[in-house]
């Protein structure tokens, strides 16, 4: 089988990037072609378009085949060899950033669990090939492209993961839900929204939602959402005087200003303003 190697990089690099894909390639391996063991100070995710070979961890070794997706993490002792009778042929990406690891944790992949089996429908090879073939193109905008790449990469690792990793029963499923309901409050709360349209966006009966929600939490949807407009709010009032207490309350997807600045005492023991007032001293007398 005749061996190939192909490999694009970046074109170009931020010092301070939160995300970057550095390059992207694919080989066609040798007979007993191995890598390490060595340590990477960055992510190298592998698929594996044919063939067969072994992948060593620092925890365990896995015996992978077309179809598997590897993920080296950095700082981990890996090494990787092809199948003497049938090398792998493979695809690869390797990234890094401030926000590297928290994209990683997000799709489940661990030192501990680095491998996932596609479907035969996988975008992540196309995915792979796009990214080597836009540097390869050397314009600045691949950059750009990659990172889009990159995210539906690990989306459907997510997804594969995610499938394998949950726990059975009726636990998981509702930490699940209300996880679903707290990042749902998390990113619609500045907007007129109530919980009857929560309930119908998951597609729950709001008394179920209501229940499991203070199982987990201890507070009523309601309440959560409440206390997190009034929080939102508190932040909005000490960095942006030139904001209204209507103005406030509005950017926090509470319409009334009367009923907003009753519930901010109700959960501040003082109102809007004062807590303006307040903040704002306090400031002053620290910048002396």
């Amino acid at each position: 089988m005749e061996h190939t190697y192909s490999v694009g990089s970046n074109p170009v690099y931020y010092d301070k990037q939160n995300l970057h894909v550095l390059f992207a390639g694919q080989s066609q391996t040798i007979p007993m072609h191995q890598a390490g063991p060595k340590i990477y100070d960055y992510y190298l995710l592998h698929f594996i378009e044919s063939g067969s070979g072994v992948f060593r961890t620092e925890h365990h070794q896995y015996a992978l085949g077309k179809g598997d997706c590897f993920l080296i993490h950095p700082g981990q002792l890996v090494s990787y060899i092809s199948d003497k009778n049938q090398p792998w042929c493979y695809r690869w990406a390797a990234f890094t950033g401030s926000e590297a690891d928290s994209l990683v944790l997000q799709t489940g992949f661990t030192p501990q669990k680095p491998v996932v089996t596609t479907t035969g429908d996988s975008v992540i090879p196309g995915a792979l090939s796009n990214i080597m073939q836009a540097f390869k193109a050397n314009k600045e905008s691949a950059h750009l492209t990659s990172l889009g790449y990159l995210y539906l990469i690990v989306g459907e690792a997510a997804d594969l993961l995610s499938s394998f990793s949950r726990l059975p029963g009726a636990e998981s499923q509702v930490k699940r839900t209300v996880k679903q309901m707290i990042h749902y409050m998390a990113s619609q709360y500045a907007h007129p929204v109530s919980i009857e349209q929560m309930c119908d966006t998951l597609g729950y009966n709001r008394a179920y939602l209501s229940r499991v929600f203070k199982q987990e939490t201890g507070l009523s949807p309601v309440t959560y959402l409440l206390k997190l407009r009034i929080e939102k709010s508190r932040q909005l009032l000490r960095e942006r005087p030139e904001l209204s207490v209507e103005q406030v309350a509005a950017s926090v997807g509470l319409t009334d200003a009367l009923y907003f600045s009753r519930q901010f005492k109700r959960f501040c023991a003082q109102s809007p303003t004062a807590y303006r007032l307040t903040t704002t001293r306090h400031v002053k007398k620290t910048d002396r």
